[in-house]
């Protein structure tokens, strides 16, 4: 008897563990499966990436959304009076175009205070490239008031490029400004694409970026204009140059305009140019608005005049320039201007300048 009392036992207890096996079994599959609706539902209200803008002080933080097809060889120039010369002093790989809060000409940090170049946001280190072949012409500190070594200069640490070949036999310049380190002495040659310094928040800066100007023939703060007529846009993309005035032409400042594709997509919101002797329109165009790196296509142009909303249409074609100009109640014209003659030059400019040595 005791014998069978004891095999009872053990298959009693055998049982009993059998059934336990078979009671925990659900529930770890019933928490792995909560786990994955858990994760599921996370992923679907995670939000969105952020829409295509940048703004600063973290413009590295910023997603990128919009692929961008190779530039077009340089110099590109199909209209006779274009001049896309320069690559882009960030690489492909990076973002390369400009912020667009932070346009030429634009009014930021007080009244009368222009930009004079584009912001390109990239991070603390990422390598600026010469956009151009030339020979260094600074690399320091102190460029904005041409004084060596100020390190309270606004540009920080900066370098400029006098490039081997000019326009209209003016001397071309092109800076670089707010770098961490330079890579560059004075009187070194560089090609196109040699590093010539890291990106950094040195000068006047809310975030990490590069400065970038185009100036002619001098070598000064005055003479600068929009670097989006210069460096060549990508494969299949235009630009939209624009000379907005009233009906007495007298240019429009800081007069908002949208920029919108017919076929939908992103809207561009840009500002003409702001009041200053440092901002120049292009020796032909006379604009006082460019936006650059548009998708060939047709786009709506819309701002407001005299408390009214006024609009027309233009068409961005791939390599090139499309222009209009809005005289008030003379309306808009796409005629574009007449040859180029001195009397384009800015007017604090020598009537006939001479490349700088």
């Amino acid at each position: 008897m005791k014998k069978i009392s004891s095999i009872l036992l053990f298959i009693f207890i055998l049982s009993a563990c059998s059934n336990a096996v078979t009671d925990s079994t659900p529930t770890a599959v019933i928490a792995e499966v909560e786990n994955q609706v858990e994760a599921t539902n996370e992923a679907v209200v995670s939000p969105s990436p952020a829409p295509f803008q940048f703004s600063l002080p973290t413009p590295g933080a910023e997603p990128i959304t919009g692929w961008r097809p190779p530039l077009y060889p340089v110099p590109w120039a199909i209209a006779p009076y274009d001049h896309f010369f320069f690559t882009r002093p960030i690489a492909a790989d990076q973002i390369n175009w400009p912020i667009a809060d932070y346009r030429y000409g634009g009014v930021f940090f007080g009244r009368n205070i222009v930009h004079t170049g584009v912001d390109i946001p990239s991070p603390e280190g990422t390598p600026i490239m010469a956009a151009g072949p030339g020979t260094i012409v600074w690399a320091d500190w102190g460029l904005f008031a041409e004084t060596p070594g100020n390190q309270s200069d606004p540009y920080g640490l900066a370098v400029a490029i006098r490039h081997d070949f000019g326009y209209n036999d003016q001397q071309l310049y092109t800076i670089y400004a707010h770098m961490s380190m330079m890579s560059v002495i004075v009187g070194q040659h560089v090609e196109t694409g040699d590093i010539i310094g890291f990106v950094g928040t040195t000068g006047a800066t809310t975030g990490p970026h590069v400065h970038f100007e185009v100036r002619m023939p001098n070598n000064s703060f005055f003479y600068t204009y929009n670097p989006e007529l210069w460096i060549a846009p990508p494969q299949g993309w235009g630009v939209l140059a624009g000379r907005i005035m009233d009906t007495k032409g007298e240019l429009l400042q800081q007069v908002e305009v949208t920029v919108s594709p017919e076929q939908g997509g992103r809207t561009f919101t840009i500002r003409t140019y702001g009041k200053g002797g440092a901002v120049n329109p292009d020796p032909y165009y006379q604009e006082n608005m460019v936006l650059g790196d548009l998708p060939a296509g047709i786009y709506k142009i819309t701002f407001r005049y005299e408390e009214k909303r006024v609009q027309t249409w233009v068409e961005i074609f791939p390599g090139q320039v499309s222009y209009f100009t809005f005289k008030g109640e003379n309306g808009f014209d796409s005629t574009r201007p007449p040859a180029a003659t001195l009397d384009f030059v800015p007017l604090d400019l020598p009537a006939t300048p001479t490349p700088q040595p």
